[in-house]
Order: structure tokens, then sequence, then C-alpha cells
């Protein structure tokens, strides 16, 4: 049985996982950040968990189209004190940065798992990952979050992003960071029309037929909107369809808002699946 390790978790990849998110941002696409209120965040968390999430994603920087970075400092303003409060969590603690000086305080608070969506390429940042025994998760983005979303265009969508990705986790393997630790995501909405992103959705089983455990970040997304017609507060239909898809696909891990819809959904396609 395939394992994902994440610092002293060994996650079986014998079921699709759920990654819960908590945003920790004021200005989330999703509208569920929590900004600055710890104990909310707290809170929000230990639900998550309880709800059924295999892997929670704190996130304190957004990444949404057209978002504004943030300063180092301000992320771990955001992010240590939630650390600290959740190092005793049943459940590994990925934390969503691209920035090295934020991947090395937040493993050094007990992250078991660094989710970047520059997929380690700033310097610094696989040394960061590498010098630990956490998990990474690679994904692809064309340019950055504030003007990803302006003129993306590919040859082709899928050969480009695949390929991108195998090469980050050579050179990821290439400095240490053992196979069975890296996780690989088709950064479905990061610099991609609503083709784009229906082409990768499709070819899901070619990106996990790389080796790495593939991720999928479908959650409420404009994809899901452009599909619907629906705001971003009525898109949990519409996310449960895409997380069915991308895990019949072979997506080994869903990152979602709904981690307790979610797991439902899952639970009835696995009983339909196994009998």
């Amino acid at each position: 049985m395939k394992t994902l390790h994440c610092g002293r978790f060994r996650l079986a990849l014998d079921r699709p996982l759920i990654m819960g998110i908590v945003n920790l941002t004021p200005d989330s696409f999703s509208g569920d950040g929590v900004g600055g209120d710890v104990e909310r965040a707290i809170a929000h968390a230990h639900a998550q968990v309880a709800a059924g999430a295999d892997i929670l994603d704190l996130g304190a920087e957004s990444s949404r189209p057209g978002a504004p970075p943030v300063s180092a400092d301000d992320e771990l303003l955001r992010l240590l004190p939630l650390l600290k409060a959740l190092r005793d969590v049943s459940v590994p603690l990925s934390v969503d940065t691209m920035k090295p000086e934020v991947m090395r305080a937040a493993l050094a608070e007990g992250a078991a798992m660094i989710n970047d969506i520059a997929a380690l390429a700033l310097p610094g940042a696989v040394a960061a990952v590498a010098e630990t025994d956490a998990a990474v998760c690679l994904m692809h983005m064309q340019g950055e979050p504030r003007t990803m979303q302006q003129n993306p265009q590919y040859a082709d969508v899928v050969a480009e992003v695949g390929a991108y990705l195998e090469g980050r986790a050579r050179e990821c393997e290439m400095a240490g960071i053992g196979h069975d630790r890296i996780v690989l995501d088709p950064g479905f909405g990061f610099g991609k029309t609503a083709e784009h992103n229906l082409a990768l959705l499709r070819a899901l089983p070619e990106l996990a037929l790389r080796g790495f455990p593939v991720l999928a970040g479908l959650s409420r997304k404009s994809l899901l909107g452009a599909i619907t017609g629906r705001p971003v507060g009525e898109r949990l239909p519409a996310s449960l369809a895409a997380a069915l898809i991308a895990v019949q696909k072979g997506a080994a891990i869903v990152r979602v808002h709904d981690v307790a819809a979610t797991r439902d959904a899952l639970a009835v396609l696995n009983a339909v699946e196994i009998n």
C-alpha cells in the first residue's frame, strides 16, 4: 500500500484523503477567511477534523486572482498562533505558502506539509523542505496571483503542466525529498481558463500515472461558477460533483472547504465501488 510521509504521520493512500481548508486571510475568494481571529480559526480547524479531514491546510496569504502579496512577517503573525494551538491535533498540518522563511518557521512549529503554489521554485524553498521530513505539494501556476488570469495561454495545457510538475518533483528528489513525500497539484484556476481546467480534470489519470499522488483543489472555484452560474456561496453541489469526478479520475487528495459533505459523498462512491 502506498503511503504519504508527512513528518510524524504516515497517511495510507488506499482511499482518497480529504484536505480541509482553514483560511487565515481577510480576503479569501470563498468568503471563509477568519483574518486575525485566532480563536475562530482554532474552532474551525477542530471542526474540520471532527467533520473528517485527514489533513488541515492553513493559509495566511490569499492566492485568489488579483490578490496583493503579503509580507512574510504578516503571514507568520497569522500562522504561528494557530500552529502553536494545533500542535497536538490528530492530523497533519499543511501550510499553504511560497516563502522559504515562512516554510522554515512553520516547519519548526510542527507543520508536517508545505503546500506551495510556486512548487518550491523560490530560492531556498527546496532546501527548507529537504532539511526536514515534511511532505510537499507542488502546484502548477502560470504567472503569479495578481496577473495569472489575465490571458493564460498554452499550446498543450496537459503536456505542459505535467512536464513542469514532473520536473519540479525530480528536482526535489535530487535535493533529498523522498518520493513518498511529494504530491502534485495541477493548479486548477491558477493561470488557466475554464477550458484549460476542464482539460486537466479530464486528464487527471495521465497525471496520476507519473507516480506521485495527485491533489485536486476545485472547491468553490470560478470554474464551477462558470459552469453553473452560481455565486461562491452556492457552489456546494458543484464542488461535490467536482471532487467525486477528480477521485474517479485518480486524485488521491481533494482539498475542500466543506469537509463533512465531501466525506459523505466519497462514502457513497466508495460503497458503490467496493460492492
